[in-house]
Formats: C-alpha cells, sequence, structure tokens
C-alpha cells in the first residue's frame, strides 16, 4: 500500500469512525451495543473498539455511558423524573449499572447529585449549563467538584 493509498484509506475510516459517534450521539437513548455499531460499520466488534478508541480516546461504550450520563444530569436538574425514571429514559437497562458510572464519572450519585446541582444552573443559558455540568472522560471524577460544591 502507497503512503497515498494508506492516507486516503485512514482518512475513509475516520468517516466511518465519525458516523458511528454521531449515530451514538443520536440514539443513545435506544439499546446500542458495540456489536450492533460494528455491524452498522462493516466492522468486527474488537476491530471497531480499537479503532473507535485509537481516533477519539477512549471506546465505544465508554462514549456511548458518558452522553447517556450526560443527559441524565440534565434530567435530573429538572427534577421532574425519578432516578430510575431517568435511568431508563437515557437508554440504560440497568439501575445499579447506571448508578455506578454516575458516580463514576460524576463523583457522587445520582441522587445526591440531583440535590447539589438544583438551583446550580438557573439562570444559565443551556449551552453554558451544559459546558459546565460535563461528566469528565478518561480519568476519575475529581474529589471535590467546584461546580456543585
Amino acid at each position: 500500500m502507497t503512503s497515498r493509498s494508506a492516507e486516503e484509506h485512514h482518512l475513509r475510516e475516520l468517516v466511518v469512525l465519525r458516523r458511528v459517534r454521531d449515530r451514538i450521539d443520536r440514539e443513545y437513548a435506544r439499546p446500542l451495543n458495540v456489536e450492533a455499531l460494528a455491524r452498522g460499520a462493516n466492522m468486527s466488534a474488537g476491530h471497531l473498539s480499537r479503532r473507535f478508541r485509537r481516533a477519539y480516546g477512549e471506546s465505544p461504550y465508554s462514549y456511548l455511558m458518558t452522553r447517556r450520563i450526560e443527559r441524565a444530569m440534565a434530567l435530573l436538574r429538572r427534577a421532574d423524573l425519578s432516578v430510575t425514571e431517568v435511568c431508563f429514559e437515557v437508554g440504560c437497562s440497568s439501575l445499579g449499572t447506571f448508578s455506578t458510572r454516575f458516580h463514576e464519572l460524576v463523583g457522587v450519585s445520582p441522587s445526591t447529585y440531583r440535590v447539589r446541582a438544583a438551583n446550580t444552573t438557573e439562570g444559565m443559558p443551556a449551552c453554558v449549563a451544559k459546558q459546565v455540568t460535563r461528566p469528565i472522560r478518561n480519568q476519575e471524577a475529581r474529589l471535590t467538584s467546584p461546580h456543585l460544591t
């Protein structure tokens, strides 16, 4: 493979990976798994996971869960749904897995987050609130989250 054809192959693969990421962003609340995403990209699950991690710094599953937790944070700030309802609304099928992943990314349980975040974004434009409350990716949550304490 020449360097030009290798570069073209790499660019085509990045387009496919971007489509996978866009699908996760659009369909995060649907039942998605790496196998289904890989089928849609005409790749094996292992190959998709390796290439996605190389391109975006995390696995497709981790990216999906981050999207779900971001949406859950917004729903919890609204306070009109229970934690269980939020869990299912964002596409999680296990409250335990949802709560564990939420705690890993945000640093507190969903219930604690709801109490602490109740008025933290009041009056903020939605785009600013989303940025301020974005979960931390590729690392554990900080011990203290300055925007929630």
